[in-house]
């Protein structure tokens, strides 16, 4: 049997000596020269690109690079949140950033168009992951486990329109806790729960709300509403656009590209719209006449809300129907109770109109139904 001796300890000290010598200046210079070499035709590449016209060098459209800056933030970031996943008891998972086609599209056929496709690349059809789910699925499935407690951090990428204000972009970080398995019904969802809870409060983010999607009240609403039950996934596919584009285009989705009988569109329609107006104003001991002018909404059948504070701030008020995408701001103050008008305000655009009272719910129902 071969055995490993010990070297003697002259010979040990001259191997570690010459280990722990620095780099010769030679070397040094050489590693140099070849990284101005590189940079040097780089540029000179960039700079033969930049004289074509229109050329224009970026970051390709949906992507952004971090400065060093930034990635001090973002590593924090990701330590608090990877720290709790670990003190939850949950086991660090990496999968490919890319997975079989068949693969994702049998999960996402809804989603295909937002999926990106790979050249064939030795007879395999290869995309790259849409989230961290599949991916998950497909490990649980290989290895033919029934139980993990996992976590996964790391980049997918979607084909959709980008929006930079909204911080909806095609390459980002998603950040994964699952509890896989048969367990007695919520215990694992709370805990799930706690786990936002403990990193959004680490995170030191502020006021927080939490929000809980339940498929079975959305079958339900499906069933009340006469929407066939073959046609309940692709439905709610349609509806989960609801932050991104109106109900105006939802609806229309659902029933010129997926046959959806318009009578149940709009059953649907009065579940899933939310707040149509908001009740705001910028004067103080203005709550009476923040609560005559709701109650005129509501009589009308508007959706309507206000703050529940006797003397709200107008940005807050304003700040609040951004977060929540109320679409319509009626704002009633001193100066507009002399003259009669209500100012109507648009949350997308910001434009305010003055508008007699009498006509403000006729105006209100007009741009509500053009939604």
């Amino acid at each position: 049997m071969h055995q490993l001796s010990l070297l003697p300890g002259r010979a040990c000290a001259a191997l570690l000596s010459q280990l722990l010598r620095p780099p010769s200046a030679a070397c040094i210079r050489a590693v140099g020269c070849h990284s101005q070499v590189a940079g040097a035709k780089l540029i000179s590449h960039l700079k033969t690109h930049q004289e074509k016209p229109n050329f224009i060098i970026k970051t390709p459209k949906g992507t952004r690079d971090l400065s060093p800056q930034q990635m001090v933030v973002r590593e924090k970031i990701l330590d608090i949140v990877i720290s709790c996943f670990k003190r939850h008891g949950a086991k660090g998972l990496d999968t490919p950033a890319f997975e079989l086609k068949e693969i994702l599209t049998e999960k996402y056929n809804e989603q295909y168009g937002l999926i990106y496709d790979l050249e064939d690349q030795g007879g395999e059809l290869l995309s790259l992951r849409y989230d961290l789910t599949v991916p998950f699925a497909r490990y649980l499935a290989m290895n033919k486990l029934k139980k993990m407690k996992r976590y996964q951090v790391g980049k997918v990428w979607r084909r959709e329109s980008p929006t930079i204000v909204q911080g909806r972009y095609r390459e980002f970080y998603q950040c994964d806790f699952d509890i896989a398995g048969q367990f007695d019904p919520m215990i694992p969802d709370a805990e799930c729960l706690k786990i936002m809870c403990e990193i959004l409060s680490g995170l030191q983010l502020g006021d927080f709300l939490i929000k809980v999607n339940d498929r079975r009240i959305v079958d339900g609403i499906f069933a009340v509403c006469g929407v066939p039950e073959s046609k309940f996934r692709t439905i709610c596919a349609s509806m989960d656009k609801l932050d991104k584009i109106s109900w105006r285009d939802v609806r229309h989705e659902m029933v010129a590209k997926k046959g959806l009988a318009p009578e149940v569109a709009d059953r649907i329609g009065d579940y899933v719209q939310q707040t149509q107006v908001f009740v705001a104003t910028p004067q103080k001991n203005f709550l009476q006449e923040r609560l005559k002018l709701i109650a005129e909404l509501w009589d009308a059948g508007i959706k309507a809300e206000m703050l529940y504070k006797n003397n709200p701030k107008l940005l807050s008020q304003l700040h609040y129907c951004e977060n929540t995408g109320i679409p319509l701001v009626v704002i009633i103050g001193e100066q507009e109770r002399k003259e009669g008008v209500i100012k109507l305000r648009s949350v997308a655009t910001r434009e305010e109109e003055a508008i007699k009272r009498e006509h403000l719910v006729a105006e209100i129902q007009r741009r509500l139904s053009q939604s």
